[in-house]
């Protein structure tokens, strides 16, 4: 498992670097961490968009597109079509959302014949890294799924392990985010995560991965609060994943980490052929490049997006 994104950037540079397409590329920061990345994490960078917008910024913000290749459109939701197409003619590894609404963005990625589905539940991810936890702590799903039943939460453990095994961690282990340990019926997030363990026990997420549910915050990254409770389990104060029982929860764990807690975070979404990229536009410089670099790191470990697409 590595413990730094530095680490993980340097995985990237000793393998062999891919291409990265950006649909709606227009955006500062964006460019920025891209120029960044480029050569570096990157073999080839594709930005889809505006072309006079992007060469605007560029040379207001002396960032350099060297190597870049520029695919004019002004339409947005074509510039998203245009770069989804790009990654299914294998031009590009992954595809990144740059600025535009992220559900015109994603009507590209999910459309029945012309997207990258492979059948699977799209979910986001976000690795974060902060100094007062002893290793990365994996966050899902805090942006895209709003209100997830069981089934979906499943789907949201099986992205989250496969995302967790090509990081190397062994064994996995998941905990279901909610108030309490005791299963309440008016508080699904407690029945799910009772739930959840239960399959997890059954090894339906695999032999790798320690399921806890439902559990507390204090109790998934304190030892010390699990002792003072008296609570017993292998993933008390030493979580890997932590799945949350909404998007708001997601939502403000993550925002209280990052602004409050000084974290250091990459996001990406897992269940398409591809990695995909989906910051927001108030993502900093770093993070950005954090999203880029492991989207990187990925997209050298995953299967051929072609094979996969045919496969389902």
């Amino acid at each position: 498992m590595y413990n730094t994104f530095e680490e993980i950037g340097q995985a990237v540079q000793s393998g062999s670097k891919g291409t990265l397409v950006v649909a709606a590329a227009a955006e500062s920061e964006l460019l920025r961490a891209l120029s960044a990345a480029n050569g570096l994490y990157l073999e080839h960078i594709i930005l889809v968009g505006s072309r006079s917008r992007i060469e605007a910024i560029s040379s207001a913000q002396k960032i350099d597109l060297s190597r870049m290749t520029i695919i004019d459109c002004d339409d947005l939701a074509t510039a998203c079509e245009q770069a989804v197409a790009l990654v299914r003619q294998g031009q590009a590894n992954f595809i990144m959302k740059g600025l535009v609404d992220t559900s015109i963005f994603l009507k590209a990625v999910i459309h029945k014949t012309n997207g990258l589905l492979i059948g699977r539940l799209l979910s986001s991810i976000m690795m974060v890294r902060m100094a007062s936890y002893h290793k990365f702590l994996i966050l899902s799903d805090g942006g895209m799924i709003i209100d997830p039943d069981l089934e979906k939460k499943k789907g949201v453990i099986s992205n989250a392990v496969d995302f967790s095994r090509l990081l190397g961690l062994n064994p996995i282990k998941v905990g279901c985010l909610a108030a309490k340990e005791k299963v309440n019926p008016k508080m699904p997030a407690t029945v799910d995560g009772a739930a959840l363990k239960q399959l997890g026990e059954a090894n339906y997420f695999g032999q790798d991965v320690l399921v806890e549910g439902p559990i507390a915050m204090d109790l998934l990254i304190s030892k010390t609060a699990a002792r003072i409770k008296g609570y017993e389990s292998a993933v008390a104060g030493d979580v890997d994943v932590i799945v949350m029982p909404n998007i708001e929860t997601g939502n403000a764990v993550m925002k209280v980490m990052t602004h409050l807690g000084q974290a250091q975070l990459g996001g990406i979404v897992m269940g398409a052929c591809v990695p995909i990229i989906l910051t927001s536009r108030s993502d900093s410089f770093e993070n950005k490049l954090n999203s880029i670099i492991l989207g990187a790191f990925l997209a050298q470990r995953m299967d051929n997006c072609h094979q996969l697409r045919e496969e389902h």
